[in-house]
């Protein structure tokens, strides 16, 4: 189980509109961004919000939590990301489970025309803008040395490889590491199609 902090920051959910289905949403605010002794973040998967929207039944405008930096709603107009509610998530969830993912927009007016153009995640290649651009390096003096291709990576993943002794050192998507030493290899999940990612199946090969 994870809360919405850690769902809103995962890099696999990057582009997408993601609804929530629990009935009251925001109940214990969002956190401060601490580092834990890994020099990852305690409560997010990642440096920001991912998602492109968020759809919830209703929000939460006064959280209750000990460790409540600010309410949701604050933290979604402070990362420029668009939310509604009042809406009935559980009955568009049984029509998603049948259907299927479906492409949406969120839009103001009922009135407002949709127009024909959906944006579609598969047709770009997501991976590209959600990697890491620098190599990184978690855990210099672990036992043994772990390779983690960042196709979206969380912070809780790269955290489960270093609380396991593991050197961590995460490259970018398309980066070659066949010149690099290593004792495994870690290929992480992330957004959007994988066939986009050429370089990587290049360099698994």
């Amino acid at each position: 189980m994870v809360g919405y902090p850690q769902s809103l920051t995962d890099p696999s959910y990057f582009g997408q509109i993601l609804m929530l289905t629990y009935p009251l949403v925001g109940n214990y605010g969002v956190p401060g961004d601490n580092i834990d002794e890994y020099k990852l973040s305690k409560w997010f998967e990642s440096s920001k919000v991912q998602v492109s929207g968020l759809v919830v039944s209703e929000c939460c405008e006064r959280p209750s939590h000990w460790s409540a930096k600010k309410s949701l709603s604050s933290w979604l107009i402070e990362h420029g990301i668009p939310a509604i509610q009042g809406i009935d998530t559980r009955a568009l969830t049984k029509k998603i489970r049948t259907q299927g993912t479906m492409l949406c927009k969120l839009i103001t007016q009922f009135d407002q025309p949709v127009g024909e153009k959906f944006y579609n995640q598969n047709d770009i290649n997501l991976v590209e803008r959600v990697s890491t651009k620098n190599v990184l390096t978690f855990n210099d003096d672990g036992r043994f040395h772990v390779v983690a291709v960042d196709c979206g990576i969380k912070q809780n993943q790269i955290r489960c490889l270093v609380k396991r002794g593991a050197r961590v050192t995460v490259v970018p998507w398309d980066f070659n590491f066949n010149n690099l030493e290593f004792d495994g290899l870690f290929l992480s999940n992330g957004p959007g199609d994988p066939e986009k990612c050429g370089a990587t199946i290049k360099n698994i090969k």
